[in-house]
């Protein structure tokens, strides 16, 4: 058997391979289709035998008469035959009690070749006659193009292998025979030297906290979950808190920059009545495809997207905006050209994961949670290609608007803002902020010229989960403490779903043993339900605080997991790892750095190259020891497990600071200095 990854000429348009879904959606329709080829099986080999199907007997690709020695492989059946099947939804499926294969762990097919350097990623993707390109980058996100000075222009040509220059609007390109040439003649001192005027000034970085609350920012407030009476109730309440809590910008910072091969011809081919062929690792072939068609100009149809993987993106991050300009510099050259971004190209235009802001209040009697609110103030977290120009870098630098901003928190900033608790009170109220200006004080509408408040933000990894959850859960840890409550307990006693309690109990004799702080050591927990319809998670942290320094380590972390049918535990364990360390990570480490004109945080370390801190990320020397337990349900639904554990991780962190220093840290992400304010502020 052999499968093909997205591609617009041969597989079906299946939507985003996002948010955790691809086992969760794509997955019971592989079983169907596999299923229905089987009973296709079947009825050949009945046929063959001249037998009924329930005489026959199927293992290891070959077809038996039971109770006798006939027996035919599946290749001579196929042999005989050229069918073309669609899967039916009423196909007989195997019961989870038959399973051989789902349920035991499977090797990595591709990880060989990945490990010995012979994996063929989209970088190493080679076509005949191939240029390479970079794209010069406006000074600032709000800047206005100037013009490109007449002797860079010629000394430019004197670059061995340079080709040309190309300019539409602000979007201003370089081709040239070789990657290097292109790097050169990207290079202002070197190359071609552009002069941009300074636009509207992005909103200052060290006043997020504030901005993101302001009213000015909003555009649409949304009521999205009201339960009871919050007022009243907390105003009755035994024991009443409230606390504000704030996360940074996030980058995607794949390991590896983004890269993308176009290949634009001047007219379609005769026979498949395909002009452009790109490979890009996007998240979805048929959205990008969309995309490039309107900002070139052609027709749906003569668009080829074939997906070829990248380093990894957790999310939305440069493909598709490097496919664009691939495809953009292809068309004016007439000849396939490779655009490959450099590191500061990545960090700096990447789309990201946006601040947030959380206010909340609750009251506590008796060791229960009578009352509980949250306000969330959330630019978007999702600008993906759907099809307009503005959704890519490229539409944007030749004059396109993104799309509308939403209407509603929904399933992108508002994704696991509600809480699983059954809380008797219960309210989430969503602030919508604006990133760009848009047309009016309440417009969800770009405005033109298109001028950005806040940076360019998108889907990354768990979307808001990560930041309401980090929230939620810091807060309910603040409430049992307010209470006297153990926090596992006051979990336990808000939770009424069996499924979310079982993964709670799981951590408990973590929590039994835990260290009880006053040596700078300490514990914490976090429980989420993800999108609080599917995959269940807990988690238990254990960190070190240096009180010297403020440096937080995280030695230990445990995992319990519910996502229902587990398929492949090895490759579920790896899933749910790499969330912790990237959760570590983004809770400890990063943020991304910003002027009035863009990101300055634009490489990994800060060096005396580079003195402006960078986006620093976990090291391989503090990943923790990281302790798994799947609570499998074989005849449950197999949900997605790609996003759900990094939402519990920093409220887990922060939790287990409190426990070993007695003070709360409620800004992300937890940095030295950050600690020792706290260390000195004092309880609060």
């Amino acid at each position: 058997m052999r499968y093909v990854q997205g591609d617009t000429r041969t597989t079906p348009d299946q939507g985003t391979t996002a948010g955790s879904k691809t086992i969760q959606n794509g997955g019971p329709e592989l079983r169907r289709a596999a299923a229905t080829a089987f009973q296709a099986l079947l009825d050949l080999a009945a046929a063959y035998f001249r037998v009924g199907k329930d005489e026959l007997t199927a293992n290891d690709g070959v077809i038996s008469v039971k109770g006798t020695q006939r027996k035919v492989r599946y290749e001579r059946l196929l042999a005989q035959t050229d069918a073309v099947l669609v899967a039916d939804p009423d196909v007989p499926l195997t019961a989870p009690g038959d399973y051989r294969v789902v349920g035991r762990s499977v090797a990595r097919v591709e990880l060989p070749e990945k490990v010995t350097a012979r994996f063929t990623f989209v970088h190493d993707v080679k076509v005949p006659g191939m240029l390479h390109a970079r794209v010069i980058r406006p000074a600032g996100r709000n800047a206005r193009f100037g013009s490109i000075e007449p002797d860079s222009l010629e000394r430019v040509k004197a670059i061995p292998g340079f080709v040309t220059v190309v300019r539409r609007d602000k979007f201003v390109g370089v081709v040239a025979e070789t990657e290097w040439a292109a790097i050169q003649a990207a290079n202002p001192t070197a190359g071609v030297r552009v002069t941009w005027q300074d636009g509207q000034p992005l909103v200052p970085q060290g006043t997020f906290p504030e901005a993101l609350r302001d009213p000015n920012h909003h555009y649409r407030t949304v009521e999205e979950v009201r339960v009871g009476d919050v007022d009243q109730a907390f105003n009755d309440a035994g024991v009443q808190v409230r606390a504000s809590y704030d996360t940074p910008f996030h980058m995607h910072a794949s390991m590896s920059p983004s890269c993308a091969v176009a290949d634009v011809r001047r007219a379609p081919d005769a026979k498949t009545g395909v002009q452009v062929t790109v490979w890009s690792g996007t998240q979805s072939v048929f959205a990008l495809r969309r995309t490039l068609a309107n900002l070139l100009t052609l027709p749906e149809e003569s668009v080829h997207v074939r997906y070829a993987e990248a380093s990894g993106c957790y999310g939305h991050n440069g493909a598709d905006d490097v496919a664009a300009d691939a495809a953009l510099l292809s068309q004016a050259v007439s000849a396939p050209v490779r655009v490959q971004w450099a590191r500061q190209d990545e960090h700096g235009w990447e789309p990201l994961g946006p601040a947030m802001a959380h206010d909340l209040r609750g009251g506590i009697t008796g060791g229960q949670v009578v009352a509980w609110e949250h306000v969330v103030c959330t630019p978007t977290h999702g600008s993906r290609p759907n099809g307009s120009p503005g959704t890519v870098l490229a539409g944007i630098l030749t004059g396109s608007l993104p799309a509308n901003l939403p209407t509603a928190a929904g399933n992108s900033g508002g994704r696991n803002a509600p809480v699983t608790y059954a809380f008797p009170n219960n309210r989430l109220i969503a602030h919508l902020v604006r990133s760009f200006e848009t047309t009016g004080p309440t417009s969800n509408v770009p405005a033109a010229p298109l001028r950005y408040r806040f940076l360019r933000s998108t889907a990354l990894r768990s979307l808001g989960g990560f930041s309401n959850t980090f929230a939620n859960e810091s807060f309910l840890d603040e409430l049992a403490a307010a209470g006297g409550v153990d926090p596992l307990e006051l979990r336990l006693r808000s939770l009424d779903d069996p499924r979310a309690r079982a993964v709670v109990e799981a951590l408990r004799d973590a929590w039994a043993s835990r260290p009880r702080g006053g040596d700078g050591r300490g514990a914490g927990l976090a429980f989420a339900r993800y999108e609080t319809e599917f995959t269940y998670v807990a988690t238990y942290v254990e960190v070190a605080v240096d009180a010297a320094t403020g440096a937080i380590r995280v030695p230990r972390v445990v995992v319990a997991h519910d996502c229902g049918l587990v398929v492949n535990p090895d490759g579920l364990r790896h899933q749910i790892e790499g969330n912790v360390i990237q959760g570590i990570s983004r809770t400890l480490k990063e943020e991304v750095r910003l002027d009035s004109r863009g990101v300055t945080s634009v490489l990994w370390q800060q060096n005396q190259s580079n003195p402006t801190p960078q986006y620093s990320v976990l090291r391989f020397s503090e990943v923790p020891a990281i302790e798994i337990t799947l609570l499998n349900r074989p005849d449950e639904p197999a949900w997605g497990a790609g996003e759900p554990t990094i939402g519990p991780i920093p409220a887990a962190i922060g939790n287990a600071v409190f426990a070993a220093t007695g003070v709360r840290v409620r800004q992300l992400p937890m940095t030295p200095e950050r600690v020792l304010a706290a260390l000195r502020d004092g309880p609060t």
